[in-house]
């Protein structure tokens, strides 16, 4: 039995953790047949025991210096082993260069540098091949979408290169194959027509739930930067469980968000894999189960945490609502962790369909809100970890999985970890999935799991997070992880449209920010390597965005919303150096050395979030360096 904390609803609506909050090294302690470390061992063992992440084939083949795939290396820990930049010289960092790409907004993609080349992908996909050290411009490819019925605003998150090609998944549905030396498209394969079985349009239906201005749809397209693994291209769709969402000038919820219209709205979201050389699809696997997808009707989270479920009313709606998963949602919104020993990819899978409201979609709702772990040859899946059966709230497992060396007094043990939405960093055994345990808690809690209702239900964390898809940072000599965690309630309120016409009433969740609740972020290290305890948690001057790039010089780089990209010392979170991008950072940073000099960019685009500073969206990618 894994021995994970046990936690109880108090009368105030927060949740309280009886005793002591269990440690990673006291679950690992506990577990039958693995002997744990203490914590007083784990620090004595710690420079033993933890290496740096195994390295993937296609890192270990390029120079260090390179940046050559998302997060930049196949265990997603976004952490470079550059040292050039350091605490004690960042305060000199300059701009170097900047590339203006010409398409304003929403620009969220991480740039990913080889040889000497960066490549990058731009708002409406387009991309740009640059001299890495001087911004000049090699090449560019312009997409030209085959729709303009896409899934939200059309950002774009990365691209990947490999075997002399560069690979985009694009808003419209399609995976495509570029020449690395000359942007020359090589294939191009239709992997879905995002209106195609739409089910949710911003029609006459939307008019009657709100007074204002509506978007959205369950239209597929892809967000995430391929993951390239074993001759294959790896992308999943997104857009699969999303719902109306009114426009907020501010971009955040203050607007309100009608999501979870009832009965059959969404499509199946599912991750696929095609051959590197050509194009062609080797394997789908789908995120909802087509057969029981019901699963056990937990009354509790695998960690122990009441759900509020009406099991009983559950199973007497399950045979009316048997084909529930065939829309059941569970979008894919970022890149996988890649194990090549073990042969295994790592992914988060997204909320069910309809998003919060499922009196439509009885049971667990199978594989949605999962940590999940497939063989990379084939698709198949070998195991997952439901974080939220039966989910209401929109706590996607958005955040990229990352691998870790967990240190125990028989040796590292093969971990995988997820930053999630809920306020928490799961540990997994990586090999079964099994919980190991989980960190401290980085947020307040209050109502966790209490549903929807018609009153109106607060609840933190809110949708946007704890910790959404933006990456952390893993440092595996100090055994951090480095989050960007907002803080931050939503107010979750049950309504109904009239009937019209022919058409009956239709109920509906509606979701906007809680009033007079507090709202900010932290940047936040935890030490996995110690318990999962909270290390430092500095608050932030606007919300953080983008993702955390942890470098080897001891330094956190971490961007806002209000336009600053922001240096900290790694063991203390003390602000060293920042500079002010002049739009919202959007995409996670990087760095990378070019003939000896060491660089760091950031895309300075923003996003629909960035607009409430008031800096709103740019094009420009920001590249600096030391003084010369």
């Amino acid at each position: 039995m894994i021995v994970v904390p046990e936690s109880q609803q108090a009368t105030d609506g927060r949740i309280r953790v009886k005793g002591h909050t269990t440690t990673l090294a006291e679950t690992a302690a506990r577990r039958p047949g693995r002997a744990g470390l203490t914590l007083a061992a784990a620090l004595l063992l710690l420079p033993a025991l933890l290496p740096r992440a195994g390295a993937s084939a296609q890192e270990s083949a390029r120079p260090s210096g390179d940046w050559p795939a998302f997060r930049r290396d196949a265990a997603n820990t976004h952490h470079s082993p550059l040292a050039q930049i350091d605490r004690g010289n960042v305060a000199r960092l300059r701009p170097a260069w900047i590339f203006q790409t010409g398409v304003t907004g929403y620009f969220q993609a991480e740039p990913v540098v080889v040889e000497g080349v960066m490549y990058v992908s731009t708002t409406g996909n387009h991309v740009a091949a640059l001299e890495a050290k001087s911004g000049k411009v090699l090449w560019t490819y312009s997409h030209k979408a085959r729709t303009e019925k896409i899934f939200g605003p059309p950002s774009n998150r990365g691209v990947a290169v490999s075997g002399g090609l560069v690979f985009e998944a694009t808003m419209d549905g399609r995976v495509i194959a570029l020449d690395a030396e000359t942007g020359r498209l090589v294939w191009d394969r239709e992997a879905v027509r995002p209106e195609e079985g739409e089910t949710e349009t911003a029609s006459a239906l939307a008019a009657s739930l709100s007074d204002k201005p509506v978007q959205g749809s369950s239209r597929l397209g892809f967000k995430m930067p391929p993951l390239v693994a074993d001759g294959l291209v790896i992308v999943g769709v997104t857009g699969a469980g999303y719902g109306f969402h009114v426009e907020d000038e501010r971009g955040g919820l203050d607007g309100g968000a009608v999501v979870g219209i009832e009965g059959g709205y969404g499509r199946r979201g599912w991750l696929a894999a095609y051959d590197a050389k050509t194009g062609e699809e080797r394997w789908r696997w789908y995120v909802t189960k087509a057969d029981g997808w019901e699963g056990d009707f937990a009354e509790k989270t695998p960690d122990g945490i009441p759900l509020n479920r009406d099991i009983a009313a559950e199973k007497a709606a399950a045979a009316q609502h048997a084909e529930a998963w065939k829309v059941g949602g569970g979008s894919l919104w970022m890149t996988p962790a890649y194990d090549a020993d073990l042969g295994l990819i790592y992914l988060g899978t997204g909320n069910p369909a309809p998003q919060n409201f499922g009196l439509t979609r009885p049971g667990d709702n199978l594989y949605t809100m999962s940590l999940v772990a497939l063989d990379v040859k084939t698709g198949q899946l070998r195991w997952h970890f439901q974080q939220v059966p039966h989910e209401q709230w929109g706590y996607d497992v958005a955040s990229p999985p990352f691998l870790l060396d967990l240190p125990t007094e028989k040796g590292p043990m093969k971990a995988v970890a997820q930053a999630s939405k809920l306020g928490w960093i799961y540990v997994h055994d990586r090999t079964d999935g099994r919980l190991i345990g989980k960190s401290a808690p980085l947020i307040t809690h209050k109502n966790l799991f209490v549903p929807p209702s018609p009153e109106g239900t607060v609840v933190s964390p809110g949708p946007l997070g704890a910790v959404s898809w933006h990456p952390v940072a893993y440092d595996a000599v100090s055994g951090l992880a480095f989050a960007q965690v907002r803080h931050g309630a939503a107010t979750y309120t049950v309504k109904t449209a009239p009937a019209s016409g022919s058409r009956g009433e239709i109920r509906y969740t509606e979701t906007g920010e809680a009033k007079g609740e507090p709202t900010f972020s932290t940047l936040t290290a935890i030490d996995l390597a110690r318990g999962g305890a909270v290390a430092w948690s500095r608050k932030a001057g606007s919300r953080l965005s983008g993702g955390t790039l942890a470098t080897a010089g001891g330094l956190v780089f971490s961007g806002e919303e209000d336009g600053h990209l922001d240096a900290h010392d790694a063991r203390t979170g003390e602000i060293l150096w920042r500079f002010q991008c002049g739009a919202g950072i959007g995409g996670p940073p990087v760095t990378y050395t070019v003939e000896g000099r060491q660089y760091v960019a950031v895309a300075a685009g923003g996003a629909s979030f960035t607009k409430a500073s008031g800096f709103g969206t740019g094009d420009a990618l920001v590249v600096f360096a030391l003084p010369e």
